[in-house]
């Protein structure tokens, strides 16, 4: 991020650039609320430049400019913001032929304050606003500057102030200035406390910065605070450290700095996760599911599951619960049932309710949903068909449950539509009688066996037969009232599933073997014999719905 850039920290907008010296851009900018103000942003980089950021943020602190609205120190965001401050320059105000004396020792007061900061009069933008000296912006000190230099500087420009009449503040007696001696010299002694005050903050002794990375950011403040250092937290993320602790301090460890100086601590914080659901799961599913979401298995506690009809083994409840958040690496504490008291219960008729809808009840009678069978059925998909144990049976608690759910219906056409058999076409009314055959004449009908036999007679129309006859050379076998034989051996290692068997010929499809499990079916042989069929026929067995394999007779 740069002074350059169109929005500085995501608040302040930039307008124009106004200056740079040094390190510092000043640039023009409007706040969100539209409001124009001054930024000085730092280009900081080193250690040095930080700490010299850090200096000038605690001269602001002690002077209180007017002017400034925000002073921001993070990593990557250095800066102070700045509002116009209404009042007279200063200098404008040193050129006057009168002025107050009360004004003019302001002024010079304002002036020490700065230099015990190491910062000389003429580095602020000073305003007077009624009789009050107020700053309305303060450049950074040039680094290196000596505290003699700071004074010359001051004189300089206070020496302005010296021309003109000074109007004193009131008049006085002979002899009043009696009563101000001992104030003077309370003065002169703060004058050189403060003067002492300022050699210590310009010349601080030189400590060096003890290593904290790991500590908790408590300890590992007070540990620094104690060395006589300043500190501030900033939030990071890191793996394998403790939440709370420490990641990397800036300056290092090891660093020689100046006793009031910033020490910069980024605390693991990382970004909070959601718990998952882990109620009616085991110890051991939990485990797995907490560890894919970043998170530890923390106390485990057993419980009776009776008032809540979960069998044993399963997870009552969780601590958090579900959806709420924690941080990677926090443990979830899970409250497992140590079975139901009661040795009985029983489950109400689920026929007819979507499958979801089932389960839930099943868990609410303390029984397991632990086998689904899926059927062919022409009722909406994921409906329950069938239950075991049957309605209303008492059964043990935690007792499994199998529910057959219905699966759409596929039925294939037994052979292509074009194929089909079309009946005769009906007699023409308007169809002319035939004549009657003149023998030796083309075209003549023919009786006997002369010319190479005999032409038929056209059929009356109540002699067509209503089902067409065999084509020539068609076997009369393949119409109605034919029968064959089924006979298939399942494999051994048949895959698990549902198995039906179906025959299909030209009257369509139907079942001659209900869905039944592959546990029952592997290895087996199943046959029916004397199965009357119309037509082509093949046998059609499916897996769960799906075609698994034809058999032709």
């Amino acid at each position: 991020m740069t002074a350059q850039a169109g929005v500085i920290d995501g608040k302040y907008e930039v307008v124009r650039e106004l200056g740079r010296e040094g390190n510092v851009t000043l640039s023009e900018v409007r706040s969100g609320e539209g409001v124009t103000r001054r930024l000085a942003w730092f280009e900081v980089s080193t250690p040095e430049g930080r700490q010299g950021f850090h200096a000038y943020r605690s001269a602001l602190r002690a002077i209180e400019p007017a002017g400034l609205t925000d002073v921001v120190a993070r990593p990557g965001a250095y800066y102070a913001v700045w509002q116009p401050v209404a009042g007279m320059p200063l200098a404008e105000f040193a050129d006057q032929p009168n002025k107050q004396e009360e004004t003019v020792d302001a002024v010079r007061s304002l002036a020490a304050r700065l230099a015990e900061q190491g910062y000389a009069l003429p580095d602020a933008d000073v305003v007077i606003e009624g009789r009050e000296p107020r700053v309305a912006y303060l450049r950074p000190a040039p680094g290196g500057r000596s505290p003699e230099e700071v004074v010359r500087l001051s004189e300089v420009a206070l020496a302005g102030l010296a021309r003109g009449r000074i109007r004193p503040k009131r008049q006085r007696q002979p002899g009043a200035w009696l009563a101000f001696v001992p104030g003077l010299l309370l003065l002169g002694g703060a004058a050189y406390l403060g003067t002492q005050a300022a050699q210590i903050y310009l010349n601080p002794p030189v400590r060096e910065v003890a290593a904290v990375a790991g500590r908790g950011a408590q300890a590992a403040a007070e540990s620094l605070t104690g060395s006589g250092f300043r500190v501030e937290y900033t939030l990071g993320d890191a793996n394998n450290v403790p939440i709370g602790a420490v990641i990397r301090q800036d300056p290092a460890a090891g660093t020689q700095l100046p006793v009031g100086r910033l020490v910069t601590l980024t605390v693991n914080n990382p970004p909070s996760l959601s718990v998952p659901r882990l109620e009616e799961l085991t110890v051991a599913q939990a485990r797995g599911a907490l560890r894919d979401s970043s998170l530890t298995l923390g106390q485990v506690y057993r419980v009776d599951g009776t008032l809540t009809n979960t069998p044993e083994g399963r997870i009552v409840a969780q601590v958090p619960e579900a959806g709420a958040n924690l941080q990677r690496g926090q443990p979830v504490q899970l409250l497992v049932s140590t079975g139901v008291r009661g040795e009985d219960t029983w489950i109400a008729d689920l026929t007819g309710l979507p499958f979801e809808a089932a389960r839930e009840h099943a868990r609410a009678a303390g029984l397991v949903v632990n086998r689904v069978v899926e059927r062919t059925s022409d009722a909406p998909e994921n409906t329950v068909l069938e239950q075991t144990p049957a309605p209303y049976v008492r059964v043990a608690v935690g007792s499994p449950v199998t529910l057959t759910v219905a699966v759409a219906r596929f039925v294939a056409p037994s052979r292509p539509a074009g194929s089909l058999p079309l009946p005769p076409p009906p007699p023409t009314p308007e169809q002319p009688a035939t004549p009657e055959a003149v023998p030796g004449e083309p075209g003549g009908a023919t009786t006997g066996t002369e010319g190479g036999g005999a032409t038929a007679e056209p059929l009356a129309p109540e002699n067509i037969p209503a089902t067409p006859l065999p084509s020539p050379g068609e076997s009369p076998a393949t119409g109605e009232g034919r029968t064959v034989n089924f006979r298939y051996v399942f494999p051994s290692d048949l895959p698990a599933g549902t198995y039906t068997i179906a025959v299909r010929d030209a009257n369509g499809e139907r079942e001659i073997l209900a869905a039944t499990d592959s546990s029952q079916l592997a290895g087996a042989t199943a046959e029916q014999r004397d199965i009357p069929v119309t037509g082509d026929v093949v046998f059609v067995i499916r897996q769960n719905g799906a075609e698994y394999t034809t058999v032709t007779p």
